[in-house]
């Protein structure tokens, strides 16, 4: 896992090559904006390029299934919530460094300081990216009741810190997903795995709470629809709940984070 301090130049420029394309496809595909695609170009490169097979491949996984997930959500479900999230299906910057940007800080101080433990924050916040975003796309496709992370009471399909039991389903198995394929890379660890998934699960759980809590939340003044949007109906939304600094990307990056930690701190107390 860990690289020498010589800067690795032909993998560097492979890792460019193959980011790019797989930037390429997936706007090709609807699935990134112009700015997400760019964006991705750089995650990918950088992760690959200083890091390798090891650390591109949780990377992929995340992006390559969330994608197709986004996708087969897009068609079935998220229409029904287009006026509700924040944003549409194409993902564009600020959500790529919201849920990849913790894990390309880790490939960037283990290149500088080599040390397991930033393979372990990699793939947690990874896992953790996979979590929220599985249990979003999957729980939209759900027609069973919705509760509040924190009070469990009822509350509307796509209501931010809400969860259902589908959900919940994807978001472990979108984190045991990551977790395993980093798992692979360190002799196929069982305790490496479950350390990863369950911190990725902490860190979509600390989405769910923080979306309950702290993440903006509007309503609109003409039809009174709850709303992430800043604009609906074509005018100005009401800030009823939250903080308005505190959008969809800076929860998901809070997420990512504490599966990072979390993932760090269980390699450390296992060992």
């Amino acid at each position: 896992m860990s690289l020498p301090m010589s800067f690795p130049t032909e993998q560097f420029l492979g890792g460019v090559a193959a980011a790019a394309a797989v930037a390429i496809a997936a706007r090709r595909a609807r699935a990134l904006s112009r700015s997400g695609a760019v964006a991705t170009a750089l995650l990918g490169s950088v992760t690959f390029g200083l890091g390798g097979v090891a650390w591109a491949a949780p990377l992929l996984a995340f992006f390559v299934f969330s994608s197709l997930l986004s996708a087969i959500s897009k068609r079935r479900a998220r229409r029904d919530f287009a006026e509700v999230f924040e944003k549409g299906g194409e993902r564009d910057a600020g959500q790529v460094l919201a849920n990849g940007g913790v894990a390309g800080v880790a490939v960037v101080l283990n290149f500088l300081h080599p040390d397991p433990l930033w393979y372990a924050a990699f793939v947690g916040s990874l896992s953790a990216a996979a979590a929220d975003t599985w249990g979003t796309e999957i729980g939209v496709l759900s027609r069973g009741s919705v509760r509040s992370v924190l009070t469990f009471r009822l509350v509307p399909p796509g209501t931010s810190g809400g969860v259902s039991l589908v959900g919940s389903v994807g978001s472990v198995a979108g984190a045991c997903l990551v977790a395993w394929v980093g798992a692979l890379f360190v002799g196929g660890s069982l305790r490496f795995a479950i350390g990863a998934t369950v911190a990725g699960i902490a860190g979509a759980f600390a989405d769910s709470a923080l979306g309950a809590t702290v993440q903006a939340g509007y309503r609109c003044p003409h039809c009174l629809a709850d709303t992430e949007r800043k604009e609906h109906c074509g005018a100005a939304t009401e800030l009823v709940r939250g903080f308005a600094w505190a959008n969809n990307d800076a929860v998901n990056l809070a997420c990512c984070l504490v599966g990072a930690i979390a993932a760090a701190a269980l390699l450390v107390w296992s060992e």
